[in-house]
């Protein structure tokens, strides 16, 4: 018996269901909702026990039928045509229900932490930059949100709470900046309805998003065993959110995911890129859809010592960059250019929506003339200079603010970093310091705050380091 069989029949002991009551679907599928293109959609919910519900597409006329089992369960799989509508849908075992305003386009799941939860309107005194314009500006009935409440659980859930709107003023005020600015951009770009599945939940970590099988394979992460320790931990509980914010969304039809995730776990960075591997591979085997797109954001520099965090957060930048080599069809947004030296939730949330956009929209759509990210790839050490060359630049490297950078340092055999002089030619990046002869090392904005002026063809190149002394800090 799979989670979703589980979870939905402790949902009906719990509540009592009547054997004779009409097609109960979870909240997702209503009216206003957006469905994948071009695909089978799986809609499943309750209805009577052992009975025939019969369901109608209007876009095609179709009919499907199905019989719900001795828990009243059921489930059916729905053709989805080309972009457009808006269609309904009416599903009848024995008294009709209809959801109407349905639009088919492209659907992405949008999931992480605070960042990714930051609505337009910011949170207090934290503003989102360019927020009142996409207030007054924004309206589009062909983008629509739904926002899953906040519901961290011991046990896999069934249903969430949460309602499909257009985006308006008042929604797009308290949607999400992130997925708001990654789906405008779709819609503008690919000119077909976009529906974004909303689940965030600010400070959460990454193991919260987790089943507790997945997790077996980090025993450092400590598993609930009682409602009590979910109460007390809840963002941060592992597996919490997954059973209760994302498994009931599991096999709703999505194109892919984008995700905004890693400040939490700043302080246990060795294991996050494995950890994110696990999650990914996870999500994408219950969705069954294969290896769906997964777009997500480096976090983004910030001072973490007025947090009294004595951890340098370049070191979860980097396991982030990792990740994108130990996934499969997945890309990593760089933020570098979008930190706030002394604010956690920084206010550039169109770069971090806008960076996901291109990567999705060169990857999985195949838009040419998008700009890439380049990444340090080797080093050369000639004499007393370091020479660094990188993969996906197309162009030349330069660094956005003159024709020098002080971020960064070299590091001879003693481990220790001095300041360095750095200068580019072609796409390469020439380095050398006054203190070092024979330089072994070079970092470049590693450290938790700085403003990244490295570039490539419009976009920031990730903080890196050619060694691994994980004790140099």
């Amino acid at each position: 018996m799979n989670l979703r069989v589980i979870a939905l029949a402790a949902l009906m002991a719990f509540a009592g269901w009547d054997a004779s009551a009409k097609v109960k679907l979870p909240a997702f599928f209503s009216s206003g909702m957006v469905l994948q293109q071009q695909t089978t959609c799986r809609i499943w919910g309750t209805a009577s026990t052992n009975s025939r519900v019969k369901v109608v597409t209007s876009w095609n006329g179709k009919h499907y039928q199905t019989v719900s089992n001795a828990q009243g369960q059921f489930e059916v799989k729905v053709a989805t045509p080309a972009a457009g509508g808006p269609y309904s849908i009416t599903l009848d075992d024995g008294e009709k229900t209809t959801l109407d305003s349905i639009l088919i386009g492209e659907v992405w799941l949008c999931s992480g932490q605070s960042n990714m939860e930051m609505p337009i309107k910011g949170f207090k005194a934290q503003p989102v930059e360019g927020a009142i314009n996409e207030i007054l500006n924004g309206t589009d009935d062909n983008l629509r949100f739904f926002s899953v409440k906040r519901n961290p659980a011991l046990t896999p859930q069934s249903d969430v709470t949460g309602k499909w709107t257009a985006a308006n003023s008042a929604s797009i005020r308290e949607f999400s900046a992130t997925a708001y600015f990654f789906g405008k951009q779709l819609r503008a770009s690919l000119k077909v309805p976009v529906g974004l599945l909303l689940t965030a939940y600010g400070g959460s970590a990454c193991e919260a998003w987790q089943t507790g099988e997945w997790l077996k394979a980090f025993p450092e992460v400590k598993l609930p065993t009682d409602q009590e320790t979910v109460d007390k931990l809840k963002q941060r509980c592992p597996t919490a959110l997954y059973n209760g914010m994302l498994h009931p969304l599991i096999g709703y039809g999505i194109r892919g995911a984008i995700w905004y995730q890693g400040e939490d776990n700043v302080n246990r960075y060795a294991n996050y890129a494995r950890l994110m591997k696990s999650m990914v591979e996870g999500w994408r085997q219950e969705w069954g859809l294969g290896d769906f797109p997964f777009y997500y954001c480096q976090i983004a520099p910030y001072d973490y010592s007025l947090i009294k965090w004595d951890m340098n957060s370049a070191f979860l930048r980097e396991q982030q960059l990792k990740a994108e080599s130990m996934i499969s069809n997945c890309r990593m947004a760089v933020l570098m250019d979008a930190g706030l030296k002394y604010g956690i939730h920084p206010r550039k949330k169109q770069l971090a929506g806008q960076g996901l956009a291109m990567l999705a929209l060169a990857n999985t759509y195949g838009v040419k003339g998008l700009p890439d990210y380049a990444v340090y790839s080797s080093m050369e050490i000639h004499g007393d200079t370091c020479v660094l060359r990188f993969d996906r630049s197309k162009e030349w490297v330069y660094f956005n603010n003159g024709t020098t950078s002080n971020l960064f340092k070299v590091a001879g055999a003693d481990r220790v970093f001095h300041p360095a002089q750095a200068w580019v030619s072609g796409n390469r990046v020439y380095v050398k310091s006054t203190e070092v002869g024979r330089p072994v090392a070079v970092r470049y904005a590693f450290t938790d705050w700085a403003e990244g002026d490295l570039f490539h063809d419009g976009l920031p190149v990730s903080s890196f380091r050619t060694d691994n002394w994980d004790d140099v800090k």
